[in-house]
């Protein structure tokens, strides 16, 4: 192992390289070595013609992380799991100045390992019949990407889509201590990431391992047990020149409750005011009331308050669980979302995405941002904007239940709410449900043939997966049927015979269960 500096390691990385960083959002990430690389090319050019790959998307949805290389140039080509955290990469690919792939974010995690064992690469059946699938798009997003990457294949009658291993030439990881030998722990990291996969991978394929730490240690300073990547994979360790560059998240220097360092008694619960938002999250929480200690992931947004509103309501009989390992405790916030305060558990990324795969959760949360007739959805690419999938394929076509949750329009939408009723003040401009999705990021006739339930839950309407199609179940008080919802859909959807009315307690500014 060879200490040197930031300036140093993105000296080291060469013209056509394939690169790859740690990270989820905004923690996890060696912000100093990936903004001298944006520094060096700036200044000199160099390097040019990087493939960037890269499973949860980092960044602060500006220019950090993986955003330091959204320069023409410095990348020729890109796969990524979420492009939303850095923007600057979605607008190389909107102006068809990259290749440009989005693949499952729990394939591109499972795919480091499979690159560190020389596999040919990753069999799953994770993204079938999405816009992944070469039957689709492929998971290309422009039309500069025209090489056919991902494969869809027949193993004894089962449809699979092979996702292909190559090799990388350069891993930029971040821990937290490194000894003389250039072991590395991560004790103040809020998870372990997918180090130890990347280390291998980039040693295995004869290229080079960075690390950028914290701080030195001495020699056997470090238990065997905490050693997250062992010395012998590790080429390079910058320690952070910057205090703000190796913060644990890009909104929290130092929290120990996402180390387990100190555990947080639990805080008087904040109750949320009651509005649009609280609505939706009302309603999707009686789904959860319908699971015995349910096993939950909790998307970001509007789906990641709905554990706030059960413990308001005294409910915390489940289990919560992010993508990027953390299981129990608290999820936090952005900019600080992947971390967890009171873990249980912290598992490597691969691992959470072996249990998902696997059908582990009961239940998942997700937003919604588009939505057609058939009862598919776009989360992940509208117009000029590229947000990508991240784990959400992965989540949506393995959980049991999944529940969609946004408003029935946007932009501009005013609600009031109180008395038990909802009225619509002002509507909004952008109608959710279209003819059919710009990005089938979810495919609800498949998803739902496996027998999963899919529910859409929105402020005014809740809606089913019916024999393929989407079906109105439910409409709120106050809501008037033919103007407020059907007249706000830019495509017709059937009744339900049984058509209800939402409980009336979801739209009173009181505590829902206390009451008769």
């Amino acid at each position: 192992m060879k200490l040197i500096t930031s300036k140093h390691a993105a000296e080291l990385v060469q013209d056509g390289w394939t690169v790859s960083t740690s990270g989820f959002t905004g923690s996890g990430h060696p912000e100093g070595i990936s903004s001298a690389i944006e520094a060096r090319f700036l200044a000199h050019g160099r390097p040019r013609d990087l493939t960037l790959l890269y499973a949860a998307g980092q960044g602060d949805r500006a220019t950090r992380g993986t955003g330091h290389f959204g320069c023409e140039g410095l990348v020729r080509r890109i796969i990524g799991g979420h492009w939303g955290a850095a923007p600057r990469l979605g607008a190389l690919a909107v102006a068809n100045k990259v290749e440009a792939y989005n693949w499952p974010q729990g394939v591109v995690a499972q795919l480091f390992r499979a690159i560190a064992g020389k596999k040919p690469g990753v069999l799953s059946q994770i993204g079938l019949h999405t816009f992944v699938d070469p039957r689709y798009e492929g998971g290309k997003l422009n039309a500069r990407t025209t090489e056919d990457l991902v494969e869809l294949l027949m193993l004894r009658g089962r449809e699979c889509l092979f996702y292909p291993a190559f090799p990388l030439h350069c891993a930029i990881l971040r821990g937290t201590s490194a000894d003389p030998d250039g072991n590395i722990s991560m004790e103040h990291e809020v998870f372990h990431n997918d180090v130890l996969a990347l280390a291998q991978a980039a040693h295995n394929s004869g290229g080079i391992v960075i690390v950028q730490v914290k701080r030195l240690v001495g020699k056997h300073a470090i238990h065997p047990h905490l050693v997250r990547v062992p010395g012998i994979l590790v080429d390079y360790v910058v320690v952070a020149e910057r205090p703000e560059d190796h913060w644990q998240t890009y909104g929290e220097e130092y929290n120990p409750a996402y180390t387990g360092d100190r555990r947080e008694a639990p805080h008087e619960v904040r109750v949320l005011p009651l509005d649009l938002r609280k609505v939706v999250q009302r309603r999707a929480m009686f789904e959860l009331m319908k699971w015995k200690r349910p096993i939950v992931n909790l998307g970001t947004g509007m789906p990641s308050g709905v554990g706030q509103v059960a413990r308001e309501e005294g409910l915390a009989d489940f289990v919560m669980t992010v993508e990027s390992g953390p299981i129990g405790g608290t999820p936090a916030q952005p900019p600080s979302f992947g971390a967890s305060a009171n873990p249980d558990a912290i598992v490597a990324h691969s691992e959470q995405f072996d249990f998902y795969d696997g059908g582990g959760l009961d239940i998942a949360f997700l937003g919604l941002a588009e939505m057609d007739l058939q009862g598919n959805v776009n989360v992940s690419k509208f117009g000029d904007r590229v947000a990508g999938v991240g784990g959400f394929i992965n989540i949506t076509q393995t959980a049991k239940e999944v529940v969609f949750m946004g408003s029935l329009t946007a932009r501009g939408l005013e609600v009031e709410v109180g008395g038990g009723r909802l009225k619509i003040r002002k509507e909004g401009t952008v109608k959710k449900v279209v003819p059919r999705v710009e990005h089938l990021s979810f495919n609800g006739p498949y998803t739902a043939g496996g027998g999963t339930r899919v529910l859409y839950v929105t402020e005014r309407a809740v809606f089913e997966l019916r024999e393929a199609r989407l079906t109105l179940t439910e409409i709120a008080p106050g809501i008037d049927l033919e103007r407020d919802v059907l007249d706000q859909l830019a495509a017709p959807v059937p009744v339900a015979a049984d058509l209800k009315t939402m409980d009336a307690r979801i739209f009173r500014d009181t505590p829902m269960l206390q009451e008769p």
